[in-house]
């Protein structure tokens, strides 16, 4: 099954300060790429990655996770291993359908029309309430845990 990555996810991997995050985050992706499930991450997603992992950290003594030229460096690696869905005018017009319609914010509305346009029918994100449908599109939030590990719903699609 295809599956949009949201922007927390790409974050995780290389915050050492929630490590169960960032081993199963890593995990997850690393399992993706070496099984050939197709994994898109949107446009959007490597801007905000960015934005995040040079942002100086209260937890890391004000450092940020990555330097700017490290972070730019893992921004073009994404781009080689994950297909980058880029916005166009009906994503957008989708987006503002689901800022209306389910009173998404802006940014988790986009991240849904990115998924509802190009037929992804799945986003990992922790971001929105995990098994919920928005329009065609699941989401999964990948860090709910049972006594058993990660919990995650059967796909709808297989």
């Amino acid at each position: 099954m295809s599956v949009l990555i949201d922007t927390n996810l790409l974050v995780y991997r290389f915050d050492p300060v929630d490590q169960i995050k960032q081993a199963g985050v890593t995990e997850l992706l690393m399992r993706r790429l070496e099984t050939g499930e197709r994994t898109f991450v949107p446009h959007q997603a490597i801007l905000e990655f960015v934005a995040a992992v040079t942002r100086p950290r209260r937890a890391l003594d004000g450092q940020p996770l990555l330097s700017r030229e490290d972070a730019l460096i893992e921004a073009e690696a994404m781009m080689h291993q994950f297909e980058v869905i880029y916005p166009d005018s009906l994503v957008l017009q989708t987006a503002l359908r689901g800022a209306a319609v389910y009173g998404l914010s802006w940014f988790d509305a986009h991240l849904w029309a990115y998924a509802e346009v190009n037929g992804v029918r799945e986003i990992l994100s922790e971001d929105f309430q995990h098994g919920r449908y928005y329009g065609s599109v699941r989401v999964v939030n990948p860090f709910l845990q049972t006594a058993g590990g990660v919990r995650e719903l059967p796909a709808l699609y297989g």
